[in-house]
C-alpha cells in the first residue's frame, strides 16, 4: 500500500499552503529520533505560542517527518484555539500525521471527527479519501479475515458516490478493483479448500461467486476451470462442458482454458485428432468446434 502514501504529499501541500500564509521554522532536527529537548519544549509550549505558530510548528515538523510532533501541534491547535479557524485546518492534518504514522484507528477516529464537524468544509473530499485509504492501508493478505477489505470498499466507494468528478473518485475506483480482486482471491483459496476436501457443493458455491460477483478479476478463469473439474468429477458432463465453453469463449488463449480442455479429452468427453499443437489447448479454440 506504499504507492498511495507517495501520491498524499502532492495533494496536502495545496492544503498546507492554504491553511497558512507563512510557515516559520522551528529547532532543525538531526533525524535521529522523534523527541524534543527541554528548549524546545519551552519554545513549543501551547500556553506560550500563537495559534499561528502552533500550526506552523506542526507543519514543519511534518516536512521534518516527525509526526507524533506535528500531531502533538495540531492538537494543541485544537484544545488550545478551538474556535479558531486554524483549528479546522489542524484536526485535518492531525488525522494525515496519524495516517502518515501508521496509526490507522487513530485517523479514522480524527477524520470521522472532522467529517460530522466540518461537512461542508472546502477540503471534506480530501478528508473523506484519506479516511478510506487509512481502511485500505489495512487489508490483510488473503490467509486471513476479509472485513478490513469490505470496509475499504466501502469507504472508497463513498469517496466515488460523494465526489465522482474529482481525483481522489479516479484514484479510488482504482483501489476498489483491487479489493475486489482480493475478495475474489480469498474465495478461490477457500474453494480450493472444499475441494481438496471432496466438499464439492461448498467449493462450488465459492468458485460460482467469482464467476458472478467478481466478473471483473483475474480469477475468474481459474474459476471456471476449477467448476469444469468438480462437474466432472460429480459426473455432470453436459455442464462441465458448458462451463468449459464459457471459460473458451471468454479466455480463448488462457492456460486455464488449456487445462480444462485437456481433462475433458483425458476423460473422453472430448475427441480431438488433431497434432497436438493444433488444439485448442495450445490456444487456437474457436468456441463451437468441439463442444
Amino acid at each position: 500500500m506504499l504507492l498511495a502514501k507517495r501520491l498524499l504529499p502532492c495533494v496536502t501541500l495545496a492544503l498546507l499552503l492554504g491553511g497558512c500564509e507563512t510557515l516559520k521554522s522551528i529547532t532543525p532536527w538531526n533525524g535521529d529520533s522523534d523527541t524534543i529537548n527541554a528548549a524546545e519544549k519551552a519554545k513549543l509550549s501551547p500556553e506560550n505560542t500563537p495559534v499561528d505558530q502552533l500550526y506552523s510548528n506542526g507543519i514543519d515538523a511534518l516536512n521534518q517527518k516527525r509526526y507524533t510532533l506535528a500531531a502533538t501541534q495540531f492538537d494543541n491547535v485544537e484544545q488550545y484555539y478551538p474556535y479558531s479557524t486554524w483549528a479546522v485546518n489542524a484536526q485535518l492534518m492531525h488525522g494525515y500525521a496519524d495516517y502518515l504514522q501508521n496509526h490507522y484507528s487513530d485517523a479514522i477516529a480524527v477524520l470521522d471527527r472532522f467529517i460530522q464537524l466540518h461537512p461542508t468544509n472546502r477540503d471534506i473530499a480530501y478528508a473523506y479519501y484519506l479516511r478510506s485509504l487509512s481502511y485500505y492501508e489495512q487489508i490483510a493478505d488473503i490467509q486471513r479475515d476479509q472485513k478490513g477489505t469490505q470496509l475499504a470498499m466501502t469507504a472508497l466507494q463513498e469517496v466515488v458516490n460523494r465526489f465522482p468528478d474529482s481525483a481522489y473518485a479516479r484514484d479510488a475506483r482504482l483501489k476498489i478493483d483491487l479489493c475486489r480482486d482480493h475478495l475474489a482471491g480469498k474465495e478461490m483459496e477457500i474453494g480450493r479448500y472444499y475441494e481438496q476436501q471432496h466438499l464439492y457443493t461448498a467449493a462450488i458455491g465459492r468458485f460460482q461467486r467469482v464467476v458472478d460477483d467478481f466478473q471483473t478479476t483475474n480469477h475468474v478463469p481459474e474459476a471456471l476451470h476449477r467448476l469444469t473439474e468438480i462437474y466432472l468429477l460429480l459426473g455432470l458432463t453436459d455442464q462441465a462442458k458448458k462451463t468449459a465453453a464459457v471459460l473458451g469463449h471468454n479466455y480463448p488463449g488462457n492456460p486455464w482454458y488449456a487445462d480444462s480442455y485437456r481433462t475433458l479429452v483425458a476423460d473422453g468427453e472430448v475427441t480431438d485428432d488433431r497434432p497436438a499443437s493444433a488444439r485448442p489447448g495450445f490456444f487456437r479454440r474457436t468456441v463451437g468446434s468441439i463442444f
